[in-house]
């Protein structure tokens, strides 16, 4: 678990998250807003994956 807490890539797209509510919450609602979800998403989705081909890498050497 601490391999996602302190990764930077997370620790970057958490931050971006916060950026996308804010923006939901005060800005306006248009097709703008829907295009910030689905990147802030696939900005996830790609550091959540990263780190578990960086944890199967290490493990791999490890072996």
């Amino acid at each position: 678990m601490r391999k996602f807490i302190f990764n930077g890539s997370i620790i970057s797209a958490i931050f971006g998250g916060f950026g996308t509510v804010q923006a939901t919450r005060h800005g306006p609602r248009d097709w703008r807003l829907i295009l910030m979800w689905i990147s802030w998403g696939a900005t996830l989705a790609i550091a959540i994956g990263t780190v578990i081909e960086q944890a199967h890498d290490s493990s791999a050497l490890e072996d």
